[in-house]
């Protein structure tokens, strides 16, 4: 499988670790190799409002955010903390908080919101079929990466 690819013997966790990277490699033909091509593909943005269904749909909501063919180097910085995961046979339910940074050796303080990721075991590894992004106001007086400048995550 190109790219990063998601083997059989992975974990539903790696496959989160996957989506980072690809997030901070801006790639997109990553999107395709994590995310089920599937009409029920679902995914709810902390950015702009309705569901985004579809592979379709996804792709251009990446492209928004300036996701390209093969990636680009960016100065941003995207990572996930307290990840816990629950199986359901041959689907898992994984939440943690995501992180955002636009500048990633800045001081600023970072976006942040909780997020869902639910996956599907394939024949050739997991696959994200619905994710759900929100974000927590940033304390009074900080300063946060700009959602407006397109450069903020999801």
């Amino acid at each position: 499988m190109p790219g990063l690819g998601v083997s059989s013997g992975e974990s539903p966790a790696a496959l989160v670790d996957r989506w980072v990277a690809m997030w901070n490699s801006y790639d997109l033909d990553e999107v395709g190799e994590l995310f089920l091509d599937d009409p029920g593909l679902t995914y709810f943005s902390s950015e702009r409002e309705g569901v985004i269904r579809g592979m379709d749909a996804l792709m251009d909501h990446h492209r928004g955010f300036g996701f390209v063919s093969g990636g680009e180097e960016r100065a941003s910085r995207l990572w996930v903390e307290d990840l816990a995961a629950a199986s359901f046979g041959e689907a898992a339910v994984l939440t943690g908080i995501w992180f955002f940074q636009s500048d990633a050796e800045s001081s600023e303080t970072p976006q942040k919101g909780p997020v869902t990721f639910v996956c599907v075991r394939q024949a050739d590894g997991w696959r994200f079929v619905h994710m759900n992004f929100s974000e927590y106001s940033p304390p009074e007086g900080a300063s946060s990466s700009d959602p407006s400048s397109g450069s903020a995550v999801h």
